[in-house]
């Protein structure tokens, strides 16, 4: 019975030790690890649009550099059309700040009617918050710095990580043939071509999901009127791309500036409503169609991997948390002894036509 066991257990443990190195090494080397996974995905996107332009007789070196050139205009085409939204939000920062004023008044007289919490109480709690977030100042200016540091880094190491993997490409994949050349030849390059195509479709997938869920989002908001429709529908749709906790998010953000925005409370309810029903479609009908059954990881493992990822890399460890399971959950379906691991990750295996088979076996045969 002890040496039965004690293979389970080692594997077991060598399973969980590996895991919890990986993510030491991701915590600890998230400046550097972070951008280039984004480059993994943005390489693996432009692959075939690279592909394309050198079957048509364009050198690798400008097919390259023009498939770049393309993604980063794209890129910067939507931080463009965001910040503009921005610029319109704060425009109107000071009828903004009076209708806040205004609410936190009337939340005021609400707790104090409420809970009998007088009105220079609730002033003296928000003085000495104030007084602590300014005593924290130092802290802030400096995770703000980092958080600058860190985009300024996206944008100078992707395009070039970007680059450097896509002229590097076949030496790349014959490294890692090489390196795995204990096991089958054949296993690794279907775990590579796999993990690429799972890659590209994850990726396009999400983008035209992205694209139609803006559109409902914009076309429900300008039909009632609401106030800063197309900045609302455009940050609903890119929170969209966290799974699960990016929508609940922009449901409380969207809701609470058309509270703020708003003089109808109806306003409120309405957007909650575009939202939900947004959401509803989203779920049953858009993932399914554009994203279709290749990422099949159930919703237990979704949850938990989004919240590792962001507390490991914050948002960005979000976005990437579920490409980085599907890879995972590749390599495991392909590796026998880490195929349990494989059925962890993946949806319930759908049992009715194996019941409807034992039910066909044991029924007696027709005259």
């Amino acid at each position: 019975m002890t040496t039965s066991t004690e293979p389970f257990y080692k594997k077991l443990s060598l399973n969980l030790i590996t895991l919890a190195l990986l993510g030491a090494a991701l915590y600890l080397g998230q400046g550097i690890l972070v951008p280039l996974f984004f480059a993994i995905l943005l390489a693996t996107l432009l692959l075939p649009v690279t592909n394309f332009l050198q079957r048509i007789r364009i050198p690798k070196l400008p097919a390259i550099v023009l498939s770049i050139g393309i993604s980063l205009a794209l890129i910067a085409g939507i931080i463009y059309l965001l910040s503009t939204q921005v610029a319109n939000f704060l425009e109107d920062s000071a009828a903004i700040k009076e209708r806040f004023n205004t609410l936190i008044h009337s939340l005021q007289d609400w707790i104090n009617q409420t809970f009998h919490v007088s009105t220079r109480k609730q002033n003296q709690y928000l003085k000495d918050t104030a007084q602590n977030m300014k005593d924290s100042g130092a802290g802030i200016v400096g995770q703000t710095v980092v958080t600058i540091t860190e985009a300024l880094s996206y944008v100078v190491f992707l395009p070039v990580y970007t680059f450097l993997i896509l002229f590097y490409k076949d030496l790349i994949k014959k490294f890692i043939v090489s390196v795995f050349k204990s096991t089958r030849e054949e296993n690794v390059s279907e775990i590579l071509r796999e993990s690429r195509s799972m890659g590209q479709h994850y990726i396009l997938g999400l983008v035209t999901d992205m694209s139609i869920v803006f559109a409902l989002n914009a076309l429900g908001f300008l039909i009632l009127g609401i106030k800063y429709a197309i900045f609302l529908a455009l940050v609903a749709a890119l929170l969209n791309l966290i799974p699960y906790i990016g929508m609940l998010i922009a449901n409380i953000f969207c809701m609470l500036i058309t509270l703020i925005s708003s003089d109808n409370l109806s306003d409120v309810v309405w957007v909650a409503v575009i939202l939900a029903a947004v959401q509803f479609i989203d779920n049953n009908f858009l993932m399914p169609m554009v994203v279709g059954n290749r990422v099949r990881i159930n919703a237990l493992v979704t949850i938990v991997g989004v919240v590792i990822g962001g507390t490991l890399c914050g948002v960005s460890g979000m976005f990437l948390a579920i490409p980085g399971i599907a890879v995972l959950k590749v390599i495991f379906d392909r590796v026998d002894d880490l195929k349990p691991w494989g059925m962890l990750l993946g949806d319930l295996p759908d049992t009715k036509p194996a019941k409807e088979k034992a039910k066909k076996k044991a029924a007696p045969p027709k005259d």
